[in-house]
């Protein structure tokens, strides 16, 4: 099984084009601590930002701790992506305080007022936080700048990428085409291994805070009912490095000499990686499953460098879309042809037109998108050949481009277990409005959007097979259900 222990070589090797300065702090003749704000990268190993935040706090001998903040509701998560969050801090903290000794504070609100109160209490001089492109994020950032201590210095330090998105490009990439050739130059420079983590040389004051996971956990899921925990998928670092290279069924020791042949075919999940939860949730490092992956590549080049692609460039190219385009949800995200075309066919009449509440229940026409919608409610995960068909599906059988966007992303956001990221951003936008694509053959309502149908999707691969597949799935999730709810009022009747 795999398991937890400190990253590996020198803390010097921390690549100063990784540390964005959000602000500069005045010089004060008392060094204060250094807090580390986690959001996008909760772990402990292979995180760039908690290496920069306990070289800084060794190099001034100030002490160092975590600081998460759970904000009301973001971005609408519910108890499947929230669960399986606080699941994996959880464990973070005990492996954070067991190992290096940092203590780790949670809050809830808004971080804006969270964070600046805490660094005020502490006294703090520096406040390092990991990097999210999405706007809210950067927007609590602004306001957490303005509100702390002029005292204060704030370092931001993009540890999910590989090449950090500010040094990849510095400007927003048309596709992966265009991205490619400058994060491979960077690469050499940047995929490297980690440093060694230290425990911190001077230690926190008081050092626990007592955190009832248990009834956070309990609270969450109460209030996020709605779109219950999956099962298929553990939270947490070691899991996620289990996935990896596990010795049963891990990606790369297990499944990957298949990955570039079967990925696209929606019967056989296995072939997927399975890693985008823990990569959403920065439960696993995209750097470290590079690393990895790079030295199978002698057993599986075409495997290995077909998941390097996904990996590193299109996630990566992503991140470049969020970050220099703010309107990276909507139309107005779109290139100028796309919009143009999208708008004159915007009236084009269409043979169906269903309500938000029809799509979400799976109330179409077409068994094979049903069965899509049925698989992300109840699963958490699409197959991403057929998340391409359900969205430009739903920009055929909506009043128009605007609200298909709004749709796909809402549902998007709320059943996948990695919503709310930028690749499920970029992936709506692909499919409805051509980012990262080019213009195709004229047609009614797609104008020169890429088109999909049922016909094409028969001709790659086994339409019965996959319907019946997810109804047997669909049916042995409601049991489970059934049955544990069952279980649960049995408990409470015993009581």
């Amino acid at each position: 099984m795999a398991c937890l222990s400190s990253p590996s070589t020198d803390p010097k090797s921390l690549p100063l084009g990784r540390i964005q300065v959000l602000k500069e702090g005045s010089q004060s003749l008392k060094k204060g601590p250094v807090v580390y704000w986690m959001f996008r990268d909760q772990r402990l190993k292979d995180n760039w930002a908690l290496i920069h935040a306990v070289d800084q706090a060794n190099k001034a001998n100030v002490p160092v701790s975590i600081a998460f903040n759970l904000f009301d509701q973001f971005l609408g998560a519910k108890a499947r992506q929230l669960g399986f969050m606080l699941k994996g801090l959880s464990e973070l903290q005990r492996s954070i305080q067991d190992i290096l000794q940092i203590p780790f504070f949670f809050f809830q609100g808004e971080a804006e007022e969270t964070i600046p109160k805490f660094l005020e209490e502490c006294g703090a001089s520096l406040l390092v936080t990991d990097f999210s492109p999405l706007r809210q994020i950067r927007k609590c950032k602004d306001k957490i700048c303005e509100k702390v201590s002029d005292s204060v210095t704030v370092h931001e330090v993009d540890a999910h990428n590989i090449v950090p998105v500010w040094v990849a490009s510095q400007k927003l990439e048309y596709s992966a085409k265009t991205i490619r050739g400058k994060i491979n130059k960077l690469l050499p420079e940047y995929l490297t291994d980690f440093p060694t983590l230290q425990p911190p040389n001077k230690k926190w004051d008081a050092m626990n805070q007592l955190i009832d996971w248990d009834s956070l956990i309990a609270d969450v899921l109460r209030k996020g009912a709605e779109v219950p925990e999956i099962e298929w998928c553990e939270p947490g670092e070691i899991a996620a490095m289990e996935v990896l290279m596990g010795t049963k069924d891990g990606f790369l020791t297990k499944r990957l000499k298949n990955y570039s042949t079967d990925r696209n075919i929606p019967l056989k999940p296995r072939a997927l990686s399975c890693l985008s939860p823990y990569l959403h949730f920065g439960q696993i490092s995209g750097q470290r499953c590079a690393l990895e992956a790079r030295r199978f590549r002698k057993l599986h080049a075409q495997a290995v460098d077909t998941f390097l692609e996904e990996l590193i460039i299109r996630r990566e190219l992503a991140d470049n879309f969020c970050y220099y385009q703010p309107h990276y949800d909507s139309l107005e995200g779109a290139w100028e042809w796309a919009r143009k075309t999208l708008m004159d066919h915007a009236s084009d009449k269409r043979e169906h037109v269903y309500t938000m509440e029809q799509l979400e229940k799976a109330q179409t026409s077409d068994p094979l998108w049903n069965s899509s919608q049925l698989e992300m409610v109840h699963f958490g995960k699409m197959h991403g050949f057929m998340r391409m068909y359900w969205a430009k599906k739903i920009l055929e059988w909506t009043k128009g481009p605007k609200e298909a966007i709004e749709i796909c992303i809402h549902l998007n956001d709320k059943y996948e277990i990695d919503g709310r990221d930028p690749n499920g951003y970029v992936g709506c936008m692909w499919s409805i409005c051509g980012v990262h694509d080019q213009g195709w053959r004229e047609r009614p309502v797609f104008g020169k959007i890429r088109y999909m149908n049922y016909a094409g999707c028969k001709r790659k691969f086994d339409v019965d097979g996959y319907i019946a597949y997810i109804k047997r799935l669909v049916g042995e999730t409601k049991k489970r259900k059934a049955e544990s709810q069952h279980s649960q009022m049995k408990k409470q009747l015993r009581r």
